[in-house]
Order: structure tokens, then sequence, then C-alpha cells
């Protein structure tokens, strides 16, 4: 019997590597959280997105209000997993669905810090989100079949985040 080769053996070599290419900058405005407390298994908050605004090479525009972050913190280790539905109003008036989630975890005094609205720095913790798209535009339709990771930092007036197009 022939010996099983490894599956780094197997894997062709284009997906060794993840490409990405810059595809906006996105900063929220967030009203203060909603508490609802200590339920099992977490601590839930609602986060309501008042507007916004996101600047690109291929789209820029404003967030709609309305959206909402259903934040959850976890008893176990205070990581704060994020579920987030936004609308984004391109600046020639299209508008595109934006659902995604992520997750933000690091030294307790420091998410302890950025719950307070204090400013800290972007390294000194972790936030990262994973987004879609939905749009019925025909010239943002391309949005509607790509995968779109995002480099986060907590401002005290909001989150904002460097978004990526997956290639």
């Amino acid at each position: 019997m022939a010996a099983a080769r490894s599956l780094s053996e197997i894997l062709p070599k284009e997906m060794t590597e993840l490409r990405v290419r810059p595809l906006f900058i996105l900063l929220l405005d967030v009203q203060p959280a909603i508490n609802v407390g200590k339920t099992p298994g977490v601590d839930r908050r609602v986060g309501v997105i008042s507007g916004g605004r996101f600047e690109g090479e291929r789209l820029r525009g404003t967030l709609l209000p309305g959206g909402s972050d259903w934040q959850s913190v976890r008893h176990g280790d205070g990581a704060w997993m994020i579920n987030v539905r936004i609308v984004l109003k391109t600046d020639d008036d299209q508008i595109i669905g934006m659902p995604y989630t992520g997750i933000r975890h690091g030294p307790k005094e420091v998410l302890d810090r950025i719950a307070r609205g204090e400013v800290v720095k972007a390294t000194d913790y972790y936030l990262r989100i994973a987004a879609s798209f939905e749009t019925a535009s025909e010239k943002y339709g391309w949005l509607n079949n790509i995968i779109s990771i995002g480099v986060g930092h907590r401002l005290p007036e909001g989150p904002i985040y460097q978004m990526f197009e997956v290639l």
C-alpha cells in the first residue's frame, strides 16, 4: 500500500497565500450601547448605528441610520463577538446592505479602557471582521460576489475599519 501524501504536497500552489486589495475605509457613528445584561452564556449589548461614512477608490458614501451591532461579551475570556447589519448609500445614490461578524479581544485592562471610551492604540488588541454585501445595483453588483475582511480599531466615537476585498 502506497504511503499517503501530506495535504501540503497536494495543495495547489495558488492556494498557499491569501491575496487582498483595499476596498474602503469605514467609520461608524454608534450611540451608547443598550445593555441587555448577563444572559445565559454572554453579556449582551446592542449598539445602534446612527450613521457614518466610507471612502475607497471604487466606492464612497454614507451609512444610513438604523443599523445595529448585537454584541456578546463572552463570560470565559471577555472577548467581544460582534454581529452587525448596516446599509451603505453610495455618493451616486446606490444602496448596499453590509452584514458582518467579528471579534474584539485583548488584555482585560485594554478592553476595559475601550469600554470606558478611552483612547488606546490599535496594536494593543485584536479587532477583525468578515463582511459580505447585498445590492440590486448593476454598477456595484460585483460586491454581491466577494468576501471582505476588515482590520478595525475602536475610536471613542465609533469603530473604524480598513476593509479589504479577498481576491
